[in-house]
């Protein structure tokens, strides 16, 4: 396979990857240097092919002009990602609004989510590509939300080590933060970095392109949308303030560890955490957001958890030092929430599928949760999945049989045996029970 410009893709992905290379050492060498000479590179087919490869593989649905993947490749993605680069480089360039869809949470509330359309994804991951690496270099070590070579399972052991030796856990929550960030101080943030003007005039189109809700379209003034492929980097640079103010200031008091907008401080003792509360949410309305009153609390280890990251931690004796040391498994909320999918995949209603096709699909889930979770202390948890996967099958074997008599208790174990569902847990897999 060649790419759009009749260079093998491996080639114009080096050459994508030499210019961040560059731009982050370039950000890294000065760390108040304003970068002026990007917009042009956003547009080049090389970085347009890379963002169009990772938008891609990423799929997910169309947007409000219900132009789909399958279609652009239809129709020729070369002759596609040309018209982008002609539309931005000629200054005509202009996003469509966002397509507000509205997720069900597990307390039976609705999270809104932005789809972007295809064209828009593309043009914003390019952009991300650029400019990504500028603030990459200034990003403080205390933040592992959607950043390269940094992840979920670095901010869980990260926070299972700093629980050894401490004892008090402030449990943040930012109200609606994407909703509520101050875009004209989000403006001012990127022109800390970034003084090419058609860049910031870009990526506040992005912000102020409005949502279609119920085919009524609404001005954002506030926020970033959920869901824009540049929102994560614009919603880390906005809170990279505070990760900067804790570590130049109040580090002393516990260690701040970020991922997005979900954070935590691990503090010694009760005082500095109530401080650790009393500056954050000081320094938060300077940003003009603030915590939750509900949701934020301070937690004592010695007598109750938290939730962190999909996580319970809580600390346990150990059964080897009799020392009370922190463990981490699936929380409720996590747990709730995929016995719910595997639930839908095994309801009475779907009694007549093939039942190889749900077995593949109770597959596809129990994989991805496992991987995700199997660096905690999971053992129990994934043992109590199991069971609940089995009865769920058993149950829906048995309606598959009906009422005449025909189920066979050694049938089916030897089906379950030979062609069941994968399991949750297995030796090795996992961390030790807690």
């Amino acid at each position: 396979m060649h790419d759009v410009t009749g260079s093998h893709p491996t080639t114009q992905q080096d050459k994508s990857r030499q210019l961040q290379r560059r731009l982050y050492l370039a950000a890294k060498r000065s760390k108040n240097r304003r970068f002026h000479a990007l917009y042009d590179r956003i547009y080049r087919m090389d970085i347009l092919f890379r963002s169009w490869e990772q938008v891609r593989l990423k799929g997910g649905t169309a947007g409000v002009d219900e132009e789909t993947i399958a279609e652009i490749e239809a129709q020729g993605v070369e002759q596609y990602l040309e018209n982008i680069s002609k539309q931005l480089k000629s200054g005509k360039y202009r996003p469509q609004p966002v397509k507000r869809v509205w997720i069900p949470k597990t307390d039976g509330s609705l999270r809104p989510l932005g789809i972007p359309a295809i064209r828009d994804r593309i043009v914003q991951q390019a952009c991300r590509i650029v400019v990504d690496p500028i603030f990459e270099a200034n990003f403080q070590d205390s933040s592992y939300g959607f950043r390269p070579k940094r992840s979920a399972h670095q901010a869980v052991k990260a926070v299972k080590t700093d629980l050894i030796r401490n004892w008090w856990v402030l449990d943040a929550d930012i109200r609606s933060y994407f909703d509520k960030i101050d875009q004209d101080i989000l403006t001012s943030l990127l022109k800390r970095r970034i003084s090419d003007q058609r860049v910031l005039k870009l990526m506040k189109q992005w912000l102020r392109s409005g949502v279609i809700d119920s085919g009524q379209w609404q001005p954002t003034e506030t926020g970033v949308p959920q869901g824009g492929v540049i929102s994560p980097l614009l919603a880390n640079i906005y809170l990279h303030t505070l990760d900067t103010y804790w570590k130049q200031n109040y580090s002393s008091l516990g260690n701040l560890i970020r991922y997005a907008d979900d954070f935590v401080v691990i503090c010694k003792t009760k005082g500095t955490a109530v401080k650790a509360r009393s500056v954050i949410e000081h320094f938060l309305k300077r940003l003009k957001l603030d915590l939750h009153p509900d949701k934020t609390k301070i937690v004592e280890m010695s007598k109750e958890g938290f939730d962190f990251l999909g996580f319970h931690f809580y600390k346990l004796k150990s059964i080897k030092s009799g020392k009370l040391l922190p463990y981490c498994w699936p929380s409720q909320k996590a747990m709730k929430s995929v016995r719910r999918v595997i639930n839908q995949i095994t309801r009475r209603k779907w009694a007549g599928r093939d039942i190889n096709q749900v077995v593949t699909e109770i597959d596809r889930v129990i994989v991805g949760w496992r991987s995700y979770f199997k660096v905690g202390n999971s053992t129990r948890k994934f043992q109590q999945l199991d069971k609940y996967v089995y009865q769920r099958v058993r149950r829906l074997a048995q309606i598959r049989c009906g009422s005449r008599g025909r189920w066979k208790e050694d049938a089916f174990q030897n089906w379950l045996s030979r062609l069941g569902p994968k399991r949750f847990y297995s030796p090795g897999v996992c961390g030790l029970k807690p």
